[in-house]
């Protein structure tokens, strides 16, 4: 058979295969996602999966930027658009529930629920940073509030910002244990009357 292309052509779409392995982290975590549910979610082999993408934890810091340009977005996109930090973190918080118990994805945010029990400090690291990372940009929100009076002078920034994070944190694990889309917006209106006023 001829074709127009020169060289082995690729066996598997890159693209495909990132999904195909986001998928699998999401729903396994990293540390009990092996090798051979890889290659078997990706339908190559283990040197075609070494080839294409290094190693295991180099497939997954791909997986992970793939996630956050897919899923992952939304929080700085609501704290970027949104008027104060109270209208972005309801609009996250409302975000999430719909996101975190989509059926057409495993349920809640992989950058939380991969890095449980992993043995891999670098991993547990990475996504901790990017954990982290919102909870930065939450509190820089929140302390735009208190310059602008939106929010009270003696407004805990910090602390206010990790109770968003726990929050978040806690709706995703909530998903992964069976509530639904509703329930969680409950869990999002329930959080947002803690709030505190201008």
């Amino acid at each position: 058979m001829v074709t127009g292309q020169r060289g082995r052509p690729r066996s598997f779409d890159r693209d495909a295969a990132l999904d195909k392995a986001m998928l699998a982290f999401w729903e396994r975590g990293y540390e009990a996602t092996s090798i051979a549910d890889l290659t078997a979610s990706l339908g190559i082999g283990a040197p075609s999966l070494y080839a294409a993408f290094g190693d295991k934890r180099k497939l997954f810091d791909e997986v992970v930027a793939v996630y956050g340009c897919r899923y992952g977005d939304f929080a700085s996109v609501a704290l970027a658009e949104e008027p104060t930090a109270r209208a972005a973190v309801a609009r996250i918080l409302r975000e999430a529930a719909e996101i975190y118990t989509d059926p057409a994805h495993p349920r809640g945010c992989m950058v939380i629920s991969a890095a449980i029990n992993t043995t891999s400090e670098e991993v547990a690291q990475a996504l901790r940073e990017r954990r982290n990372a919102n909870l930065v940009m939450f509190e820089s929100r929140i302390r735009a509030d208190v310059a602008t009076g939106a929010l009270s002078a003696d407004t805990d920034a910090r602390a206010l910002a990790r109770y968003a994070g726990a929050v978040l944190q806690g709706m995703s694990q909530q998903s992964r244990d069976g509530a639904s889309r509703e329930e969680l917006e409950a869990v999002a209106e329930r959080a947002l009357a803690a709030w505190p006023a201008a």
